[in-house]
């Protein structure tokens, strides 16, 4: 069911401080940099070996990370485990009566994605996550970054 930990989030006030303390000074790189409205996040993508690092601002107050931020602070958000079908995930969860926070998958920033609650796992918030499809070889262009 789980292929890796795709990557472990991070949730910050100041993005570019973040990235000046990620990139400049651990000395990670800047894969990728977007702003998710749905979500109501920014989020910078870095990656640590076969993982990634996420760094997530809150766009507004009200949004659930802005909540989140306010309450805990910066820091650790969610660990994010990368799986190869989302809806069977979505299936065993629900047969294991574990407690999640979305009832259907929902779009992240690299595919499709289900939280199951902190109670259900001793206090961490875990996404599992089907990452979209990446075009053939032959089919990549210069700006897939492939």
């Amino acid at each position: 069911m789980i292929k890796r930990v795709n990557h472990i989030a991070i949730v910050v006030a100041d993005l570019d401080a973040a990235l000046q303390t990620y990139r400049d000074r651990l000395g990670l790189t800047l894969a990728k940099r977007l702003v998710m409205p749905e979500q109501e996040v920014e989020i910078a993508f870095l990656p640590a070996g076969e993982s990634m690092i996420e760094l997530i601002r809150p766009l507004n107050e009200t949004s659930g990370v802005a909540r989140y931020l306010a309450s805990r602070g910066e820091g650790l958000h969610h660990i994010c485990l990368e799986v190869d079908s989302i809806e069977r995930t979505l299936e065993e969860l629900a047969e294991r009566s574990v407690r999640l926070i979305n009832e259907r998958p929902i779009r992240a920033a690299e595919g499709y994605g289900i939280f199951v609650h902190p109670k259900a796992v001793h206090g961490v918030l875990i996404e599992f996550l089907e990452p979209f499809a990446l075009p053939a070889p032959s089919e990549r262009t210069m700006d897939d970054g492939q």
